[in-house]
């Protein structure tokens, strides 16, 4: 049983574990999460009391009556209060397996919102520590992660990278085109008056004939968080030139495609910890774009700031490339698309370096190699 505190749709390796028990362990699985959420605007306090109250509740409720008891539960880390708790307790109940996937640590992610030497951290980093060290095995992202684990919390955790999934692929030309004229919906609705994508801003610089050493460039933002509306004001009142930006919240068909059609993505992560590596970035080497893609065919940007592991994954200047500030991001952006599309070398380079990167690198592998025999091993433990 996998378990996910949070949106199925927006934890891919969650649905990977799902779809990898199923297809490669031959098991039968169940996913406990939520289909979709909203955000809820509530007193912050009350909220940090009351919300894991309620979940625990729910969580208990569907572990113990709504599945059947399962071999294994396996648990995505953070959140940790209180799915950690619930899990044990129900992995206990039930005679099963009780495995966390630490994808980071919530204590880390709670402090950005209220403060590091908060009580609440305090007590949520005891909780993460005294449940994560009673899980029967541990899958972790990166080897830095691993070290903390072992060294700091008594925790032998196996490495399992974010890898991209077979359904993140190139597209084929004909795939874009329908890909943008689905999009037709967003691509049609500009965020600036100078914005160079419309109909009028294009044929104007295509009847002038004048000649342009650099590509225009549409910037797409996905996702819809609570400041979507905050940054689309601020892009609209920039003084844009041959750039223009669209935002919008795609489908989980139509993400691969945009993704898979993609010149160039762009990641930005801080990281709470500083130890992990986040999904999204593995979802680059598939098709370089604005969000994430997986190391397959292109290759990537990422804002180095927290992440002491990033070479784990990122060959600079072979698969992708680091910037930690605006005027970083502009030279490499100007670099790589100078001479777009025949004579941009240094692109040509990089996507050559994620598609030979991405090619022995996928999800299915990975998984086999390292958190199959553990999960195996750690069912076959706990029934003995």
């Amino acid at each position: 049983c996998v378990v996910i505190l949070g949106d199925l749709g927006h934890s891919p390796r969650m649905q990977y574990h799902a779809l990898s028990l199923a297809r490669q362990a031959s098991l039968e699985v169940d996913i406990v999460a939520y289909g979709d959420t909203t955000a809820k605007t509530i007193l912050y306090p009350l909220m940090l009391l009351l919300k894991p109250i309620i979940q625990f509740v729910i969580l208990l409720w569907f572990l113990c009556f709504k599945v059947l008891p399962p071999d294994a539960f396996i648990v995505q880390n953070p959140p940790s209060i209180p799915t950690l708790m619930a899990v044990k307790w129900v992995s206990s109940l039930r005679k099963s397996a009780f495995i966390v996937d630490w994808h980071n640590f919530g204590y880390t992610l709670l402090g950005l919102s209220v403060g590091r030497s908060s009580p609440f951290v305090s007590i949520y980093c005891w909780f993460e520590k005294r449940y994560g060290q009673i899980a029967n095995g541990s899958l972790c992202v990166t080897r830095e992660m691993q070290l903390e684990l072992a060294q700091n919390w008594g925790n032998r955790a196996t490495v399992l990278y974010d890898q991209p999934h077979e359904f993140f692929c190139p597209t084929s030309l004909q795939e874009k085109h329908n890909v943008f004229c689905g999009l037709n919906r967003y691509l049609c609705h500009p965020l600036g008056v100078q914005d160079c994508v419309t109909a009028r801003v294009l044929w104007k610089e295509i009847s002038g004939g004048k000649q342009y050493l650099y590509p225009r460039l549409l910037f797409i933002i996905t996702g819809k968080g609570p400041e979507k509306e905050k940054y689309e004001e601020k892009i609209k009142r920039l003084n844009l030139k041959r750039v223009a930006f669209r935002t919008m919240w795609l489908s989980t068909e139509e993400y691969p495609l945009l993704l898979g059609s993609a010149d160039l993505g762009v990641y930005w992560h801080t990281s709470s910890s500083g130890l992990d590596l986040p999904m999204k970035y593995a979802l680059f080497p598939t098709v370089v774009k604005l969000v994430h893609l997986s190391f397959m065919v292109y290759w990537l940007i990422i804002r180095y700031l927290l992440m002491l592991n990033i070479d784990e994954l990122v060959k600079v200047e072979k698969n992708g490339l680091l910037f930690s500030s605006s005027s970083e991001l502009v030279d490499e952006l100007l670099m790589l698309f100078r001479g777009f599309p025949n004579e941009c070398d240094a692109l040509k380079s990089l996507k050559n370096g994620a598609l030979e990167t991405g090619s022995s690198a996928r999800w299915a592998a990975e998984w086999e190699e390292h958190a199959k025999p553990l999960i195996s091993e750690v069912i076959s433990r706990n029934l003995k």
